[in-house]
């Protein structure tokens, strides 16, 4: 072999090294379900920071393992490190947390009714009076989240759903009369909505203000999380300057 030709192979070599390596790496994320922001883990489309972040990490040789858990027990993981990221979750949720400084989106959290109410959502003084179903440990505000803390344990004003099911449990609730107004995201009621065969119909009265940032929340307690942050700040920049960010959101039928 010309001698030449030995330095431009050792650059190749060391060049396939790097991916290869990383190639054993996995980054474990979760949530309980919150379709389109994360879906079911088996699902074709597994939701959108899901597969944001599967893209993402895979430039950098990175595998993404999303598995599906109740959010209060996903919080706890995450503080811990057990499980590397948190997938949608607010600053409120977990202040310890280490976030990206661009939010992967925001959450527009409406409050809605059964089609006949003439509740309006005005702040929240005009909670008082109605039976308001959340779902337990979500971040809805400061001041709502100070409402539901104080009133939780009252159900004629605060019921607090939880487990994977919490959203379906909530608007079964509204439908037969044992709450007046459901809280949730607008995005997941209407993919939630969308996919039911006989869709319980409902009225929205009202959202909350300003609108809430989310987040791909990393873990306090591991040492690769500053790491990771960084890389996925990258890639959100990335991927909103080049269309592929809103060409995600359209895939699932929402925008920016």
């Amino acid at each position: 072999m010309p001698g030449s030709r030995l330095p431009a192979l050792i650059t190749l070599l060391a060049s396939l090294s790097a991916p290869l390596a990383a190639r054993g790496e996995t980054l474990v994320i979760a949530a309980d379900p919150w379709c389109p922001i994360n879906c079911a883990a088996d699902a074709e489309r597994p939701g959108i920071f899901v597969e944001l972040a599967r893209d993402i990490f895979a430039e950098a040789g990175i595998e993404v393992r999303y598995e599906t858990r109740n959010w209060a027990r996903v919080l706890q993981q995450v503080r811990r490190g057990e499980i590397n990221a948190a997938v949608g979750a607010g600053r409120e949720d977990a202040p310890d947390f280490l976030f990206t400084d661009t939010p992967v989106a925001l959450s527009r959290n409406c409050f809605y009714t059964l089609p006949a109410s003439t509740w309006r959502y005005t702040g929240v003084d005009s909670l008082p009076g109605i039976r308001l179903g959340v779902i337990n440990d979500y971040s809805y505000g400061e001041l709502i989240n100070a409402y539901v803390e104080a009133h939780r344990r009252d159900d004629q004003h605060v019921q607090v759903a939880a487990g994977d099911r919490a959203l379906e449990i909530n608007l079964n609730k509204l439908r037969v009369g044992r709450l007046d107004v459901v809280l949730e995201n607008s995005w997941v009621l209407q993919a939630h909505l969308a996919a039911r065969g006989r869709p319980v119909e409902v009225r929205e009265a009202g959202c909350r203000e300003p609108d809430v940032p989310i987040y791909l929340a990393f873990s306090p307690a591991r040492e690769d999380s500053a790491r990771y942050v960084e890389l996925f700040e990258q890639g959100l920049r990335r991927y909103r300057a080049d269309g592929r960010l809103e060409a995600l959101l359209r895939a699932y039928g929402v925008d920016l």
